[in-house]
């Protein structure tokens, strides 16, 4: 984005690549404009057709760089995590000030995400975000910075590597999205977070629209008022509930408290625990599940390496 009245998507992929000339030193490089809207206007549809070219191109044994507003970065990340199923790296990254400001990130990142897109080193690991020099994995990222030029980090894990010099340094790995292919995102899948003295207005409202699945937080590790742990595990036996953690770092537990709608009995039910993802992640990736047919059984399989 640019603009002295206010930034708005003036540069397509052309106009980018044309703004930063230390990208003329990647032999081969190629710019394709997918769309270019505010990230906040993205529809489910733009997303996946935004994943899907990424993928193809990948599928060729291309890394891929995905320039895209830092809005909903992290949603389209975990979406492209799940569809991807190449070995080679797709990088999504962004920029926090516009284009026209003074010391304007975009050219660093840009740089730093077609080095990593270029890397051996990144071969096999999925989908990645590179943001302020740091690389994250798409299933941990969150923006939780408004304006640092560090806006995106990783509470569960931290950043995977980083990126010096031009020159990405990968130290660690985590385990990718199993790969689905889903033909649209047509389902509903609501998230319905949760607080002291809950009384389920909000979880039976949300219920009433009929959605094909719900994302659900819990308190702490694991826990919910009994009355509306009732609630979601009734629903949880004809639609798949989702549930997280509302701490950005923690998981659901599995048998340190025993009190009543404590993860024990979370855990007797047929909700399905994903501590692991942030709420918007989960919502990406159970949408996936859905529109690829999956029954409840195989979302719980979907979502098993995120119970961790």
């Amino acid at each position: 984005m640019t603009g002295e009245a206010g930034a708005t998507p003036e540069l397509d992929a052309q106009g980018l690549l044309a703004s930063i000339p230390s990208l003329a030193e990647y032999d081969g490089l190629q710019a394709q404009t997918v769309t270019n809207l505010p990230s906040a206007h993205l529809t489910l549809d733009d997303q996946l057709r935004i994943c899907r070219q990424a993928r193809d191109a990948a599928r060729r044994g291309i890394g891929v760089v995905v320039t895209h507003g830092t809005d909903t970065l992290e949603e389209t990340a975990m979406l492209c995590d799940v569809v991807h199923d190449a070995e080679a790296p797709i990088v999504f990254t962004g920029a926090i000030r516009p284009a026209s400001a003074p010391g304007a990130d975009g050219p660093a990142n840009a740089v730093d995400a077609v080095s990593v897109a270029a890397s051996d080193a990144a071969a096999g690991m999925g989908v990645l975000v590179c943001f302020g020099g740091e690389i994250h994995h798409a299933r941990c990222t969150r923006k939780t910075d408004t304006t640092s030029l560090v806006a995106f980090s990783s509470p569960q894990t931290g950043p995977l590597g980083r990126v010096t010099e031009g020159h990405p340094t990968i130290w660690s790995r985590i385990p990718r999205n199993p790969p689905l292919d889903p033909p649209h995102l047509d389902g509903r899948v609501l998230v319905i977070g949760t607080g002291a003295g809950d009384d389920g207005t909000l979880a039976r409202a949300a219920l009433d629209t009929d959605p094909e699945g719900v994302v659900i937080g819990t308190l702490g590790a694991g826990h919910l008022a009994p009355s509306l742990l009732e609630l979601w595990a009734q629903a949880a036996e004809r639609i798949p509930v989702v549930a997280y953690c509302r701490p950005e770092r923690g998981v659901i537990l599995s048998a340190t408290y025993g009190y009543r709608g404590s993860e024990r009995d979370l855990r007797e039910t047929g909700i399905i625990p994903a501590g692991f993802l942030s709420p918007q992640a989960a919502r990406m990736k159970l949408l996936a599940c859905l529109a690829s047919g999956l029954e409840i059984d195989e979302v719980r399989w979907a979502f098993r390496q995120d119970d961790g």
